[in-house]
């Protein structure tokens, strides 16, 4: 696989994730009501997600994804129950700076998982890599060296969409500390995060 290749598959993906998704805005979501730095774990899970589909798309695995449909079911849905868990907490929250801040401990994994889930969740995610990967490589003859590439572009190009709507989303929590905006912020990030899990649920 050449560097045209490689450069026409992060342009793909790079437009593809900058459209905002359920993971897009369950992220957005979460770091407006808790800030930036409990939204990374979310967002790395997010990542996560999309290299495992990635790496079972060029190995040859997608038949998991029609064999296992149920699993797939099963995981949206547990996703789609844990963002409404968190838009309630922000509803709880109100104006209160500190409650959402002060439940956090712990919550790392919680927040990677959830992201996990929501990328997992989605098998058109895996459609996406089996529409566009033949076209820039022989996924018969990938070689491991290409796969490591495509692994790090993967996760590069991801964290270069998602770190801008993470800080944008962070800041403006941080901008805005006077109870009532605080209020208005939680509402807002709990209205999002229900959005996002109904998308998730409704999506086939």
């Amino acid at each position: 696989m050449d560097i045209s290749g490689f450069l026409t598959y992060a342009i793909a993906l790079g437009i593809a994730a900058a459209i905002p998704g359920p993971g897009v805005i369950a992220l957005v979501a979460r770091a407006l009501g808790a800030g930036l730095k409990p939204a990374i774990p979310m967002m790395l899970g997010l990542v996560l997600g999309d290299v495992l589909y990635l790496s079972a798309a060029v190995l040859g695995l997608a038949f998991i994804a029609s064999t296992f449909g149920q699993v797939f079911v099963v995981i949206r849905y547990a996703g789609a129950v844990y963002l409404l868990y968190i838009a309630w907490k922000f509803l709880r929250a109100g104006s209160n700076i500190q409650a959402i801040e002060s439940r956090q401990s712990g919550g790392a994994v919680a927040a990677f998982l959830s992201g996990l889930a929501v990328t997992l969740g989605n098998p058109k995610v895996i459609v996406f890599y089996l529409a566009l990967l033949p076209t820039i490589l022989n996924l018969k003859a990938v070689s491991a060296p290409d796969l490591a590439i495509l692994i790090g572009l993967t996760a590069m190009v991801l964290c270069a969409v998602l770190i801008p709507y993470v800080i944008l989303a962070g800041r403006a929590r941080t901008v805005l500390r006077s109870p009532g905006k605080i209020k208005m912020l939680n509402r807002i990030a709990a209205g999002s995060l229900t959005g996002a899990a109904a998308l998730i649920a409704a999506k086939t």
